[in-house]
This record gives C-alpha cells, sequence and structure tokens, in this order.
C-alpha cells in the first residue's frame, strides 16, 4: 500500500489543498488589517479634497489651553470638523470661527513634559488694559466652557450653509452646526488643538517659560 501511486496522488491533492486553504486564511488576514488603514487613508483623502480639514497646517501633539476673561465677537459660527497631526491621524474637534473678536485678559499655556527635566511651560498673556483683536479667528478645540449670550442664533443648521462668520466657515453637509450675529463670552476657557487668524494683535504681549506645570486654568 505504501508505494500505491493511487495513495500518493491523493496525499498529494490534499496538501495541496491545505496549502491553498492557508494561502486563502493568510489572505483574509492580511484583508482585514488593511482595511481599516486603507479606510482611514481614503477618508483623510476625501477630507483633503473636500477642504474640510480645519487647520490649514500639521497639529503638534500638544493640546494648549487658553483663557479670557471676557470675549466679544461678530459673526459667530460653530461646526464639527477634523485635525489632522503629522502621522496623518484625523482628531475630531470643533471650530469656532468669529469674524472679529476683541479679548480681555488673554492667557495661552502649553506645557511640555521633557526627559530628565521634567515639564516645562510656556505662558503667554495680553490685552490685560488694551483687549487683544482678531480677525477671521478659527479655535480648533475640544472643550469650552464659560458664560455665553449670543443675538440671533441659529441652532442646527447644515454645516455647509454657514454664512455668518468667516467666509471659509462651512463644515461639510449634513452635519450640524449654529452660528450668530454676535457673541458675549465671560470666564471663557478652552482647550484647543489649534488657532488660525487672518489678523491677530495682541497687545501687551509677556512670553515666559518656567519649570513645573503653569496652566492658565
Amino acid at each position: 500500500m505504501t508505494g500505491s501511486p493511487h495513495l500518493s496522488d491523493q496525499i498529494s491533492d490534499q496538501v495541496s489543498d491545505e496549502r491553498a486553504e492557508s494561502g486563502r486564511v493568510r489572505w483574509r488576514r492580511f484583508a482585514a488589517l488593511t482595511v481599516p488603514a486603507v479606510a482611514v487613508t481614503a477618508g483623510l483623502g476625501i477630507a483633503l479634497a473636500q477642504g474640510v480639514l480645519a487647520a490649514s497646517f500639521a497639529v503638534s501633539g500638544q493640546q494648549f489651553k487658553v483663557s479670557a476673561s471676557s470675549l466679544e465677537g461678530e459673526g459667530f459660527a460653530q461646526y464639527g470638523s477634523v485635525d489632522v497631526n503629522a502621522r496623518e491621524e484625523l482628531i475630531p474637534v470643533a471650530v469656532t470661527a468669529i469674524r472679529e473678536a476683541k479679548l480681555h485678559n488673554l492667557c495661552q499655556s502649553v506645557v511640555t513634559m521633557l526627559p530628565v527635566v521634567g515639564d516645562i511651560s510656556l505662558n503667554l498673556t495680553a490685552g490685560r488694559k488694551t483687549p487683544v483683536e482678531a480677525s477671521n479667528l478659527f479655535v480648533d478645540a475640544t472643550q469650552l466652557a464659560g458664560d455665553a449670550v449670543f443675538t440671533n442664533i441659529e441652532i442646527g443648521r447644515d454645516a455647509s450653509t454657514l454664512d455668518k462668520g468667516p467666509a471659509e466657515a462651512q463644515g461639510m453637509q449634513d452635519l450640524f452646526a449654529q452660528q450668530a450675529d454676535t457673541v458675549s463670552i465671560t470666564g471663557l476657557q478652552q482647550t484647543a488643538w489649534a488657532t488660525n487668524a487672518g489678523t491677530f494683535k495682541l497687545s501687551g504681549l509677556s512670553m515666559n517659560v518656567s519649570k513645573g506645570k503653569k496652566e492658565c486654568f
């Protein structure tokens, strides 16, 4: 029996079938691992093509904090979007866009942890006497708090149809958004990935770098 050509053929066919099945399993596993990465890349490509990425630059791996005793703005819009970092990872943000803004007692802080040295804080302050002025201001935030008053607010408007904020302040079609003629916020506190502005006038600017963790709030 051991020398039977029929048995040899059966064994050979079985081995071939097992190898083929193994190959199919490996390709299935490869596809399972590859599809999510391809989907993310495709999503990023679509976002780039449609111009819906929030910041016009790759954001850093650190968020920063911003506070102000008060903010007054004309032409307010807010909608969801995404930032992208240097690794081409997408980061969800809430974009707050204001056509003309004034901020009193502005504070901005970011803390960096360095090996051996420890925490290093960068603090920027401005607008203590004369308010900070900004035009076409965009803030890509993950947290915002304060007491706010809006005039002629529209809540639930399609993000692609916004027309009260800066001209570029529009999101993707069918997404939730809101806008108002004016906005006033006291006790402003926000955590953000990025800030863009057409002009940014910082009166009484002061910057300080120090050891330890020193944040605006």
